[in-house]
């Protein structure tokens, strides 16, 4: 009874103080202001990727191409819509050294791949496979595709240099090719807060994809090249066999074979 009188009598002399009242609310500003620095130290900084998400919802759609579901691209529309510059720009902008931690750095960069892929098709449109961009001496994989803190980058690169020896082989279930046998392109951002979920999703719905993720055939069971290109990047999981039964029910006594023929026709038109 005591401590609930005081505590109604100090609320009511901050109500009827002007003085105290401010204080009060100095206090509060003051508090938040910390609040926010201690929370930007220790999450970091990432870019704005309000207009990505945009472009994603407005130009990526599911459809099922020469048998293959897929989100299909609309990069005719896509092309000529001055947004994705925008996007590019915010990558290319962005001050990597903000980037705190694993999860910031793998969102950032499996976001660039996908923007840079995007944008490596968009530049040589029209294009029926993104392998059309480069040559028989020059790869695609090897050719400029922007800037990355002030560097030129390639798309090897960001996913040989960068993304692989951080040790994730779910990257490789996110980062897209521009290609109908790849990953889909996620209708989203990747982000740091949830990245684990997001990757985690990502790599489910690519093996439950029996055009070309896994199928089961008989006594054996069938699944993208993928796993044969990056095989050593999976030991991490305990090899491919160990990381696909940890996601998906499958028998345990069928053998594993890579090789789902791989589609490189392009993600859209």
């Amino acid at each position: 009874m005591t401590e609930r009188t005081l505590s109604g009598s100090f609320k009511s002399v901050y109500d009827k103080d002007p003085i105290l009242n401010n204080m009060n609310k100095v206090t509060a500003s003051i508090f938040f202001i910390l609040f926010s620095i201690q929370f930007s130290s220790v999450f970091g900084q990432s870019p704005d990727y309000t207009e990505y998400n945009l472009i994603l919802n407005k130009y990526v759609s599911p459809q099922i191409k020469s048998g293959i579901p897929v989100n299909w691209v609309d990069y005719t529309a896509l092309s000529k819509d001055i947004s994705f510059n925008k996007i590019v720009k915010t990558i290319e902008a962005f001050p990597v050294d903000q980037l705190d931690g694993e999860a910031e750095t793998l969102s950032f960069y499996i976001n660039a791949y996908n923007i840079f892929a995007i944008k490596m098709v968009i530049d040589h449109w029209p294009l029926k496979s993104i392998k059309d961009a480069g040559s028989w001496l020059k790869p695609v994989w090897d050719k400029p595709v922007g800037m990355i803190n002030g560097k030129e980058v390639t798309l090897g690169m960001i996913e040989h240099e960068i993304l692989r020896p951080m040790g994730e082989p779910r990257i490789h279930l996110a980062i897209v090719c521009a290609s109908l046998s790849c990953p889909d392109l996620r209708p989203e951002a990747y982000r740091a807060d949830v990245l684990h979920e997001q990757l985690q999703e990502q790599a489910i719905q690519f093996l439950k994809n029996q055009a070309k993720g896994l199928k089961v055939d008989n006594s054996v069971i069938h699944v993208s090249k993928i796993f044969d290109w990056f095989e050593e990047d999976f030991s991490s999981y305990g090899g491919v066999a160990s990381f696909i039964h940890g996601l998906i029910d499958i028998p345990s006594d069928l053998s594993i074979k890579t090789d789902i023929e791989y589609n490189w026709s392009l993600n859209g038109q």
